[in-house]
């Protein structure tokens, strides 16, 4: 699978983590994806996939593409035998300058491009990157298209500032020492993370608190759980659980039994270390 990526230049440096191009066959058909402290922008040159935001609700295809904001539940991607895009991973208040409509509204509800952006605003772009040299000249060509539909967001800096923090302290910060902090109520902090994040900064934190755990984690080495718990923050040991549970469906000795098997049967692979098979 050929995967390419660079971050992008200021100011949307500040916004986007990294913008890529993926082609190829995916490891498995179906894989689960749980919450990342980040928002996903998939342009698909390729045949539809699908996505299901919670085990709960149907499938739905992507033809063109989608916008998924800060998720809360894990998502699980379904891939055509072969795949085709180019995307974003967004920080967590990256989307919101691009947005018509708050983010709150798209929490756990991946959109496609077309109500986003219009339908032939979306078709221009995908004719455009279609047709394009390479990946290269692709993801050049989704960087101007970003930089001109970026617009000014209000409270915007609050939310970076805010989140800025929240990531360097992996999650553990006191969220009533952030707002303080900052000379706002909780009540307008929460207000405006929803408005341009999707979710409370609690909620971030929590999502950045379980991504730095499990980055932590070597699946190919003995884990001792109650000591990754214990440096994490984790109250005990249950609590570690639970949020294993809520993060990815699974206990976090089922997620290393399946991180092993990602690891053994797709060795090297470039989307090992976040996805999980789901077949």
């Amino acid at each position: 699978m050929e995967y390419v990526s660079r971050v992008p230049r200021p100011p949307l440096d500040g916004l986007i983590d990294d913008i890529y191009y993926l082609e190829g066959a995916a490891p498995y058909a179906r894989l689960t994806l749980p919450p990342m402290p980040g928002a996903l922008l998939i342009v698909n040159l390729g045949a539809p996939f699908r996505i299901r935001a919670g085990t709960d609700i149907e499938a739905t295809e992507y033809a063109d593409g989608c916008l998924v904001t800060t998720p809360t539940r894990a998502l699980e991607f379904g891939y055509p035998p072969r795949t085709r895009s180019v995307g974003v991973h967004f920080t967590p208040w990256g989307p919101a300058q691009f947005l018509p409509m708050p983010a709150t509204e798209l929490r756990d509800r991946p959109v496609t491009l077309e109500q986003v952006w219009g339908r032939p605003a979306i078709a221009e772009l995908r004719d455009r990157l279609a047709t394009a040299a390479g990946p290269q000249e692709m993801l050049t060509l989704l960087e101007e298209e970003l930089l001109r539909r970026l617009r000014e967001t209000p409270g915007l800096g609050l939310v970076r500032h805010t989140s800025g923090v929240i990531a360097a302290t992996g999650g553990t910060v006191a969220i009533g020492d952030l707002s303080a902090a900052a000379g706002v109520s909780g009540t307008h902090l929460a207000q405006r993370f929803k408005e341009l994040v999707g979710v409370t900064p609690k909620r971030l934190a929590r999502t950045y608190r379980f991504t730095a755990t499990v980055f932590a984690i070597d699946p190919a080495q003995p884990v001792d759980w109650s000591d990754l718990a214990g440096r994490a923050g984790y109250f005990d040991q249950a609590h570690f659980g639970h949020e294993f549970r809520a993060f990815t469906g699974l206990t976090p000795t089922r997620y290393i039994e399946v991180r092993r098997r990602f690891l053994r049967e797709h060795p090297g692979h470039t989307l090992d270390g976040w996805p999980l098979p789901a077949d």
